[in-house]
């Protein structure tokens, strides 16, 4: 249990996927903030430590399907998955979850103000998050599965520059942080996504659905800053070392 609360939260998720319900339940960012280690997440939020180690010992030991291990992935074989998963997911989901809050903001927004700003947050995530996947789809994946080919090949006379991946790297990440951002505040605004009493049933799905969109977020990006980017380094950095021996 001690190990557990020294490991930090991105490491406990990746090795147990199933854990991301426990972090989600108490607002524990394990994508953007997953290098923390668990103990120090709990003590900036006054978690009592104990009480969410008991909780991520029940998930991890319910059920029979074993955590899916991503962390043995190929670079290849991990930017399909977040591509065929969570890019194919988010593409299909914020059309119709834009449509929702604007027509519950043109509804219910004299009683609740708060749905305007909500739309414009949103919104903004939106047109963000199609240039974001753009550019991961034609510039930083395409170089990661380069790169990782190269590693398999004859590399005589190659000579990689680390800024060939950080770059782009480092712009994904502040987007990253951009958009978690932005949701967070949305979840402020939603109280947690908890629809008010006079909520029709469009306003509950667009609450409910801003939730749903808000955790896969948050794996979607806990792949990309915690497994996926690292690794590409580690390769690029590795593949530097032997281009200069």
């Amino acid at each position: 249990m001690n190990q557990l609360s020294a490991q930090t939260l991105a490491q406990i998720v990746s090795s147990n996927h199933r854990t991301a319900s426990v972090f989600e339940k108490y607002n524990l960012d394990f994508c953007c903030k997953g290098k923390r280690s668990l103990e120090q997440a709990c003590n900036d939020q006054n978690i009592q430590v104990e009480e969410l180690l008991k909780e991520l010992e029940t998930v991890s030991a319910s059920g029979n399907a074993e955590a899916f291990p991503f962390d043995i992935l190929s670079l290849t074989q991990l930017t399909d998955y977040i591509v065929s998963t969570h890019h194919s997911y988010v593409k299909g989901e914020m059309p119709q979850l834009l449509g929702y809050l604007e027509k519950i903001a043109s509804k219910h927004g004299p009683r609740h103000p708060e749905l305007y700003k909500i739309f414009e947050l949103f919104a903004a995530v939106k047109e963000e998050m199609d240039m974001h996947m753009h550019k991961e789809e034609i510039i930083l994946f395409p170089r990661i599965k380069e790169l990782e080919g190269l590693s398999q090949q004859d590399k005589n006379g190659f000579r990689p520059n680390i800024t060939y991946l950080s770059g782009p790297i480092n712009v994904m990440e502040e987007e990253h942080d951009h958009a978690g951002s932005a949701l967070q505040e949305i979840r402020q605004l939603t109280n947690n996504y908890q629809a008010p009493l006079d909520a029709c049933t469009t306003y509950k799905v667009a609450f409910a659905s801003l939730k749903t969109f808000e955790e896969d977020l948050h794996r979607h990006v806990h792949l990309e800053n915690n497994l996926l980017f690292p690794k590409a380094i580690s390769l690029l950095e590795k593949m530097t070392a032997t281009s200069l021996n």
